[in-house]
């Protein structure tokens, strides 16, 4: 909350403070719904861009900075989703689809992505079933409140409570978790 603070002020120490602490978080959250390396770093450079320049919006009572973070990088990784496959409909067939860039990270960024992934299960894997399975649709399939009710027969506000609670387990249970030597709560 102090980085998001200090950045809010202007203090760009604060914000290089929030993107060490949190920027591994970020770009696996890219990486897992884009499934592209360069996509995914450029999702995280945006997230950032964005907290600079909305760092004071925050408001703490609506959720954590992780959350927050974790919100923003859904978001701005679906948009990029979704700008692909605009272009790739314009474009038509051809080399849309190509992967240029190695999808590898290198062994550094692969260790804190790793480290990062694991305290993730590890979390996911402490929620109910049910609130396990509407995060994972949200966050790493892109689904909609609506999609997933209609997905799984549920009423829209039965997702939205079952995302909340699951949310707020998982804030809780990545703040209690060990964390990598450079990566802590923002």
């Amino acid at each position: 909350m102090e980085c998001v603070q200090r950045a809010a002020s202007g203090d760009q120490s604060g914000l290089a403070a929030l993107y060490d602490q949190s920027s591994p978080l970020v770009f696996a959250i890219a990486v897992r719904i884009l499934m592209d390396r360069a996509d995914a770093e450029e999702v995280t450079v945006d997230v950032y861009s964005q907290v600079w320049r909305h760092a004071g919006s925050f408001d703490r009572r609506r959720g954590s900075v992780v959350s927050w973070l974790m919100m923003l990088a859904r978001s701005r990784a679906l948009d990029r989703l979704r700008t692909r496959a605009s272009r790739a409909r314009r474009e038509g067939p051809g080399l849309a689809g190509v992967r240029m860039v190695s999808p590898e990270n290198n062994p550094e960024e692969a260790a804190v992505v790793d480290q990062t992934r694991q305290r993730m299960a590890v979390a996911l894997a402490a929620l109910a079933p049910e609130q396990r399975e509407v995060i994972e649709l949200a966050y790493y399939s892109g689904y909609s409140h609506s999609q997933m009710a209609e997905r799984l027969g549920q009423p829209v506000g039965t997702v939205k409570t079952r995302i909340r609670l699951g949310m707020m387990k998982l804030r809780a249970a990545l703040e209690t978790a060990p964390k990598a030597a450079n990566l802590g709560a923002p």
